[in-house]
């Protein structure tokens, strides 16, 4: 969360699976993950997409061609030609995480690794690419952001020079947009204080242009408070995660979206009375160039019947490195836990961990250790009735 903001662990999976195909090691993996997230957070620090309305798989799909251009050893030439490839065929808007928002929100950074991975094919090959991709007349620059005269300093290690881009990154604890981090553990905090929810007249969360404009009331969708809405689009609604959230007390990556979940009557009518205003302070505590200061949460002001006034804020996700809990290894595991539990067998988890905290030292025929093996007879029957393809 800089500049623009992005899912830097996005990079991981496509870089894994060129690794395994081409047989490379656990400590060639790591180069390359490293290499990923310095590129990544650099072009995110750097360079705003937001503001255009460009999606940001845009940043993604460099960092990745970046990341397998290290894992492999590629000269600088080759990588730079299949940056050019990535970024120039997957800069699309934002229109995935606006409005009605459906799975594709899910797979576009999927849909972005797997163009790095071919653009990487073919400037191995030796085709080249649109180039200057950035800085020409008609190129990203120019055309898509702050136009022809613009100018943006990325900002690299030197050789040699630590890369310590990933200490700037946040895990989520919550299966939520980021922003909502903050907001469940707020709403969780306010739950002994603000009784039976039913005598709640109303909720206003003051917080940054950011979360009210993109996951709260400011965005003007609709949608935000459908209860028949996708998960997608409840995941961008905070309005909805603290209402859910200040009821339950717990936030399940599963649990929390289901339909009859949202579509229970009193969440419906506590959510409905909900909403988020921009707060010029938050705002500026969002962009805040000193990380130990930047915060991404918001005051509520909850309203009783009576008249009672309950307020409460927070800066900062409790999992965060400044937070009440922040999130160690034990978090990590249990998340990963959480996340598997009826999909992979507990000893496949165990496995899996264990190859995890080892990968540094895995060789190159123990990356599949890496790929949990599924309990295929847990997930059968999950795409049964689904419509058919051109495959």
């Amino acid at each position: 969360l800089a500049a623009d903001y992005s899912h830097p662990g996005d990079n991981i999976p496509p870089l894994l699976a060129v690794a395994q195909h081409t047989g490379r090691t656990g400590a060639e993996l790591l180069r390359g993950i490293v290499a990923a997230y310095e590129i990544h957070v650099a072009l995110v620090r750097a360079i705003c997409l937001h503001e255009h309305r460009i999606d940001h798989v845009a940043h993604l799909s460099a960092a990745t061609a970046c990341g397998v251009g290290a894992l492999l050893g590629l000269d600088t030439e080759t990588t730079y030609q299949a940056v050019q490839q990535a970024v120039h065929t997957t800069t699309a808007t934002r229109q995935s995480r606006k409005g009605e928002i459906s799975s594709w929100k899910a797979f576009a950074p999927a849909f972005a690794g797997k163009a790095a991975i071919e653009a990487v094919d073919r400037a191995m090959r030796g085709e080249g690419s649109p180039s200057p991709v950035y800085e020409g007349e008609d190129g990203f620059l120019a055309r898509m952001l702050d136009g022809p005269d613009a100018a943006y300093t990325v900002g690299l290690p030197e050789p040699g020079e630590a890369r310590r881009a990933i200490l700037d990154t946040y895990t989520k604890e919550h299966s939520a947009e980021y922003q909502a981090q903050a907001v469940i553990d707020l709403a969780r905090r306010l739950r002994e204080r603000t009784g039976p929810t039913e005598k709640i007249r109303s909720i206003v969360l003051h917080t940054s242009h950011h979360t009210h404009q993109v996951i709260g009331s400011g965005s003007g969708d609709p949608q935000k408070y459908d209860p028949a809405a996708s998960r997608e689009t409840l995941d961008h609604s905070v309005p909805y995660i603290f209402a859910v959230a200040l009821e339950d007390g717990v936030w399940h990556h599963e649990r929390s979206y289901a339909p009859e979940r949202a579509q229970r009557p009193g969440t419906v009518e506590l959510w409905q009375r909900i909403s988020t205003v921009e707060d010029p302070e938050w705002t500026r505590r969002y962009h805040d160039p000193d990380p130990e200061r930047r915060a991404f949460g918001g005051r509520a002001v909850v309203t009783l019947v009576d008249g009672t006034v309950i307020e409460d804020e927070l800066a900062v996700a409790d999992a965060h490195p400044a937070g009440a809990r922040p999130f160690d290894r034990t978090g990590y595991v249990a998340k990963f836990r959480t996340l598997a539990e009826g999909i992979v067998a507990a000893g496949d988890q165990d496995r899996f961990l264990a190859a995890a905290e080892g990968l540094a030292e895995l060789p190159a025929d123990g990356l599949d250790a890496l790929f949990p093996a599924v309990d295929t007879a847990a997930v059968a029957g999950f795409d049964a009735g689904l419509p058919k393809g051109l495959f």
